[in-house]
């Protein structure tokens, strides 16, 4: 066949393949139009899953009436006008190619009025782009647009549409995004002529939560962190939800770029990055997040559908969002609530620590007796004890008994009681049941000491710096000879972690130094444990990016075991240390270390008051 031009129609059948993909895909369209004219209110009208009837009504600025029949042209726009203007862009839409696509397989109507016009003006569209002969109407100020018999005129197409139920389910899904893009807009979302959303403007901040509590819950907001960063003329603000606050799917994942909705590998890995401390295996965080940054910085062009941005500078962008989402969730730390009035719940609120309050450095753990310049370890270690006892309670420190002379434990009183409170027993020699002064904490000491050793060590490590003790006896490990070959080959990596580690035979390891952190510790067992981690990542280069596993996995040999029963002491400084650490509220898998039960709870739980 020769070359030839294809019908305007054919031509926008061609490119409604790439805009309308359903129903939900025309309400995106439809509605960032809605954006882009200034609107201050949005209302969505659905009907048979959107392949009935679409109907989209703003109050924005308007379409003129000499231009209703340009915007169902083809390429053409009011948004921008040369290359600079692309390269810029700041409005959702700008290609020009929705409304022709969409009134290709769809039958259209098109009202709108501007301002200072005595009336509206009318078009109906099927795709031809002929005869377009505008017609007077009673529309208020702004546009409306009914997409009816959607697909009627492509009946394969339609046959790929799903139920109307699943269909509506989609328009939902988008419309809950797309009000979370813009606080400022009021939105209005009807199914069958019944109401499912009707949200006001959301101005002050108290709003804005309110409408992310109507779409994501208001269990998200008890659980999420409020977080405002700007860095290199980049601003990332928004919710992240806590690690304990996770899904088994990635469902509840927005992310806007300068108001856009965006789906990005860089940014999903930069976030899954900051995550990976705290998250336990197979869940996904959730977070809704906005990031603001130069329009030059960012290519809005880069997919049909305008589903994926491309940054100029995506390694600063990655860099940006890892910090602030790390730095965020590295500084939620237990505060103390105050006292409320008794028909008020009590919490324990989750708030990050002024960086004025946050330790300098990691304390040193404890050394022999041999190197007494070191500091203490926090448990099993009487020097410790008694530094606790004085930093806590300089008067009065903790009294404890035989239970046969006295079968209490005389809490320690200080005028601001610690946001974890004091210890009063160690539960099944697992749990610590602390009491506070809004009602009771229960600490898995386990999960708890896991995290703090494991941040200190993380610390000691990177910072090139773990302290490391002869072992009396060198321990013998053994293992197979492809183990011990891997042993040979990263001596220089298990030297950093504290460990001398030598070959004496095929199958033979002998160890013997091992991190000072780490003291008490089943040694051969930790070493068979790292080995298995550095065969499961991989060697070399790979080792060093995930170390974090593997110090982890040696984090958890250090830690208490549950049926070690700790001494009162012990658990206090236990509590105090969680109060200090980062992400203390985590164990290293994502479990939560520490639960509250309130005052109010408590009484509830015993019908008190009633």
């Amino acid at each position: 066949m020769r070359i030839h031009s294809l019908p305007a129609q054919l031509v926008n059948q061609i490119a409604a393949g790439e805009v309308v993909e359903r129903p939900a895909s025309v309400v995106k369209e439809l509605v960032e139009n809605c954006f882009d004219a200034g609107a201050t209110q949005v209302s969505v009208e659905i009907e048979k899953g959107g392949a009935g009837l679409i109907r989209i009504r703003d109050n924005g600025c308007g379409i003129e009436k000499e231009d209703l029949p340009l915007a169902l042209a083809r390429h053409a726009t009011s948004k921008i006008q040369s290359l600079q203007d692309l390269e810029k862009v700041m409005t959702m839409g700008f290609r020009g190619e929705a409304l022709p696509s969409i009134s290709s397989v769809s039958r259209l109507s098109l009202i709108s009025r501007v301002e200072n016009s005595q009336c509206a003006w009318r078009v109906q569209a099927d795709g031809t782009e002929e005869d377009l002969d505008p017609q007077p109407d009673p529309h208020p100020l702004g546009t409306t647009i009914e997409v009816c018999d959607l697909f009627y005129n492509t009946p394969a197409r339609r046959k790929f549409l799903k139920s109307d139920k699943t269909e509506f389910s989609h328009i939902e899904t988008l419309f809950k995004r797309m009000a979370l893009s813009r606080f400022d807009i009021g939105f209005e979302l009807k199914n069958n002529q019944r109401e499912i959303f009707n949200f006001k403007a959301a101005v002050s901040e108290t709003e804005q939560a309110q409408r992310v509590a109507k779409i994501f819950g208001a269990a998200f907001l008890d659980n999420a962190i409020a977080l405002d960063f700007a860095a290199s003329g980049m601003r990332l603000h928004g919710w992240v939800a806590l690690p304990t606050f996770s899904r088994s799917q990635q469902d509840m994942q927005y992310f806007y770029v300068n108001g856009r909705l965006i789906k990005d590998r860089l940014v999903t890995h930069a976030i899954k990055q900051a995550y990976q401390d705290v998250l336990f295996s197979g869940r996904h965080p959730v977070y809704v997040l906005y990031l603001e940054l130069d329009p030059s910085y960012v290519d809005v062009n880069a997919h049909p559908q305008k589903l994926e941005v491309r940054f100029r500078e995506g390694r600063t962008v990655h860099d940006f969002l890892f910090k602030a989402l790390h730095r965020s969730l590295a500084d939620v730390r237990p505060k103390a609530a105050e006292k409320e009035p008794d028909n008020v719940a009590n919490v324990v609120e989750f708030t990050p620590l002024p960086a004025t309050e946050r330790p300098e450095r990691i304390p040193q753990p404890y050394q022999p007796k041999a190197a007494p310049t070191q500091s203490a370890l926090p448990l099993n270690v009487d020097a410790q004890i008694e530094a606790y006892t004085k930093l806590v309670a300089p008067e009065k420190s903790v009294a404890i008994q035989e239970p046969a002379q006295q079968s209490f434990v005389e809490l320690p009183k200080a005028e601001l009681a610690p946001p974890l409170g004091y210890a009063i027993a160690h539960l099944h020699s697992v749990y610590i049941l602390s009491e506070t002064e809004n009602g009771i904490i229960l600490v898995d000491a386990h999960a708890a000491h896991e995290r703090i050793t494991y941040e200190r060590f993380k610390l000691q490590y990177h910072q090139g710096n773990v302290p490391s003790q002869p072992l009396l006896l060198p321990i013998q490990v053994q293992v197979n000879s492809a183990e011990a070959d891997l042993a040979d080959d990263q001596q220089a990596f298990f030297m950093a972690l504290g460990f001398e580690l030598n070959r004496m035979g095929e199958e033979t390891l002998v160890v013997r130094s091992s991190p000072v952190l780490l003291s008490g510790i089943d040694v051969a067992g930790l070493i068979k444990d790292v080995l298995a981690d550095i065969i499961e990542h991989g060697m070399s280069a790979r080792v060093q990016e995930q170390s974090n596993e593997i110090l982890a996995t040696i984090a958890c040999h250090g830690s208490v075991r549950a049926n070690r029963h700790l001494t009162v002491p012990e658990m206090n400084t236990l509590l105090r240390d969680m109060e200090k650490t980062e992400r203390s509220g985590q164990c290293n898998h994502g479990r939560p270390t520490w639960v509250e039960l309130s005052k109010k709870e408590l009484d509830a739980l015993f019908l008190r008051g009633q």
